[in-house]
C-alpha cells in the first residue's frame, strides 16, 4: 500500500527527543536531512477538492452567513491525505497531497458550495466586512481513506453548528457523513473518492443550513 504509517511508537519516540545523547541526535539529524533531500527529488503529486454544483438550496429570509474556518485535530490539520489502516491507526498517502491544508481548503469549497446553490450574496468568510446574522462552525471529524475488510473506503464526517451572531446561541447542529468506496489506495483514486464524499456532505450541509437562515 502506498502510504506512510505514523505509529504511536513514533510519536512516543518524538516526545522523548530531549533525552537523546548529543552524538545520537546529530546522527539522527543527518539521516533526516538526507532523507528529506531524497524525497525532495520527486515532488509529491498535488490534488484539489471541488465544490458541488448543479443543485439548489432554499432559504427562509435574507439573513447573511459567514463560514468560519473548520477546526480539526493535528492529524487532519495538514495538506497530507490521511489513511486509517486500522482502529486507532493513522497514516498518510505517500503519493498524494492536498493543494492546501485541509481546513482552509474545505472552508473555501464550503463557501463555493453555498454560492453555487444561489447563495452568492448571502455567504462570506470572517474578515470580509460582512455584518453577519449567523456563523457556520464546522469541525472535521473524519476525512480519510479507511481500510476495511471490503476494501478502502473514503469517509468524510463533519459536525456543523449554526450560531446566531447577536445571541451567541447554537440555533441548530447536525453531523453529516458520507462514505464512498475506492478501487485502490493509489493517490488519484483515493483523492477522487474523498472528493466525491466531501461533495455529498457539502450538499447535505448547505441545504440544511440554508433552510435556517
Amino acid at each position: 500500500m502506498t502510504f506512510v504509517r505514523w505509529s504511536r511508537l513514533a510519536r512516543l519516540s518524538a516526545s522523548r527527543a530531549g533525552t537523546v545523547p548529543p552524538i545520537a541526535a546529530l546522527l539522527f539529524g543527518a539521516v533526516l536531512v538526507l532523507g528529506l533531500a531524497g524525497c525532495g527529488s520527486t515532488p509529491t503529486p498535488t490534488y484539489n477538492l471541488s465544490a458541488p454544483a448543479g443543485f439548489t438550496a432554499g432559504g427562509r429570509g435574507a439573513g447573511q452567513l459567514v463560514v468560519v474556518a473548520p477546526t480539526a485535530l493535528a492529524v487532519l490539520n495538514t495538506d497530507k491525505v490521511m489513511v486509517e489502516p486500522g482502529p486507532g491507526q493513522v497514516a498518510y498517502l505517500a503519493d498524494a497531497q492536498w493543494s492546501d491544508n485541509l481546513p482552509a481548503l474545505l472552508q473555501a469549497r464550503t463557501i463555493q458550495a453555498f454560492e453555487n446553490a444561489s447563495k452568492l450574496r448571502r455567504v462570506a468568510r470572517p474578515g470580509d466586512g460582512v455584518n453577519a446574522d449567523y456563523q457556520l462552525v464546522i469541525d472535521i471529524r473524519t476525512f480519510a481513506l479507511r481500510i476495511t475488510d471490503q476494501g478502502p473506503v473514503a469517509v468524510v464526517e463533519l459536525s456543523a453548528k449554526l450560531i446566531g451572531t447577536q445571541s451567541g446561541r447554537i440555533l441548530a447542529a447536525q453531523v453529516f457523513k458520507a462514505a464512498v468506496p475506492a478501487a485502490s489506495t493509489a493517490g488519484p483514486v483515493a483523492t477522487a473518492a474523498l472528493d466525491t464524499a466531501q461533495e455529498q456532505v457539502l450538499v447535505q450541509m448547505v441545504r440544511w443550513a440554508s433552510a435556517r437562515f
